[in-house]
């Protein structure tokens, strides 16, 4: 898509009520603005009210907006439209150069804050790599690449839920990261291996850091080489950065990583990088894993162990690998012998489960 069609899509959205009115809507009925809530939904509060013809409300929306974020470039973008409506002229293009770089950063950047990839899924939905949570597993963070959008989901005796739907950045090539250098973001499972604080980093990585168990083993067993991929924050002068910015990293507001921060566990709390999601009814799940908790009995019958604490993720861009992940106890259930191991589970052409590798945690 060209500069100039994004750019006229991008007004085209938020002027469908400036064509045919030059004033500034005072209807009876014009929202209120409500107390603080998170940016990005004050920001599309303020999308809606200038849709919808309220320049006034849209306005002090982002006055509000840009005083607790003053560095939030595309409010700062929006605010100067919604000032050049109110004012009674006709916008058709954001008010900068259309081929400036930086305005298609931040046209690409509105797109994936768009109200379809903000929409949270259905309930009773889950993303179709979530085969089995074990219970000790508190919550899950899942990131769908291709649209920039990472959910926490919250997992409990009821169900899964998404808590949290976030705008996220990744590596400057995109996703799948093979080779070191290559300024993509790995596809696949991981974990957060730590904190780092501010106090510790250059300014470039904001609040800190939670760096991620990149390559795992099962990179490894495909080559993959490089390291530092971390869930990091952005400079103070900036609210979020490009959605494609990255050397490999997953980058988020600094506040939102504070906030993930105080959820993820370390060396507990899954982290799964995507190229995209799929969500489905819970219940559809129930089948799909059924024919593999059966050859992971079938596994564990053989030999005098125990298993606890299974989980089961389809691995993200492998067609039919299946990690499970679990604590092993030996016979007795000595706490002493008991490892959490990973194993990959690939399914045969002729419908059976096969052990393709397989290690201790």
């Amino acid at each position: 898509m060209g500069r100039r069609l994004a750019t006229a899509l991008l007004a085209t959205s938020l002027l469908l009520a400036a064509a045919s009115s030059s004033a500034d809507s005072t209807a009876a009925d014009e929202p209120l603005v409500r107390a603080e809530i998170h940016p990005e939904d004050r920001l599309s509060e303020a999308l809606a009210a200038m849709r919808d013809g309220h320049y006034a409300v849209a306005t002090q929306q982002l006055e509000q907006l840009l005083g607790i974020e003053p560095n939030f470039r595309l409010a700062q973008l929006l605010y100067a439209q919604a000032l050049a409506l109110r004012s009674g002229g006709r916008v058709d293009s954001p008010p900068a150069n259309e081929d400036d770089p930086r305005i298609s950063a931040l046209l690409a950047e509105y797109r994936n804050r768009s109200d379809e990839l903000r929409a949270l899924p259905a309930p009773g939905l889950v993303p179709s790599l979530l085969l089995k949570l074990a219970d000790e597993i508190g919550n899950v963070l899942v990131v769908d690449l291709g649209k920039g959008r990472a959910y926490l989901i919250d997992n409990n005796g009821s169900g899964q839920y998404v808590v949290r739907n976030l705008y996220a950045g990744i590596g400057r090539n995109g996703f799948g990261k093979r080779s070191a250098g290559d300024l993509r973001t790995p596809v696949g499972i991981y974990r957060v291996t730590g904190w780092m604080g501010d106090d510790q980093l250059p300014t470039l990585y904001g609040a800190g850091a939670l760096p991620l168990s990149y390559p795992n083993s099962w990179d490894r067993s495909l080559g993959r080489t490089g390291s530092g991929i971390w869930l990091h924050g952005v400079p103070t002068d900036t609210y979020v950065r490009a959605p494609r910015s990255s050397e490999g990293c997953v980058t988020f507001s600094n506040n939102d990583l504070l906030s993930l921060r105080a959820q993820l566990r370390v060396d507990s709390t899954p982290v799964i990088l995507a190229e995209q999601l799929d969500w489905v009814p819970a219940a559809q799940l129930d089948a799909e894993r059924e024919p593999l908790l059966k050859a992971i009995e079938g596994w564990r019958s053989q030999g005098e162990i125990t298993l606890s604490d299974l989980s089961l993720f389809a691995y993200p861009g492998e067609n039919g690998l299946v990690l499970a992940q679990f604590v092993q106890n030996q016979a007795g259930d000595n706490p002493a012998s008991s490892v959490r191991r990973d194993q990959y589970w690939r399914l045969q052409d002729d419908g059976a489960w096969k052990i393709v590798r397989e290690m201790n945690r």
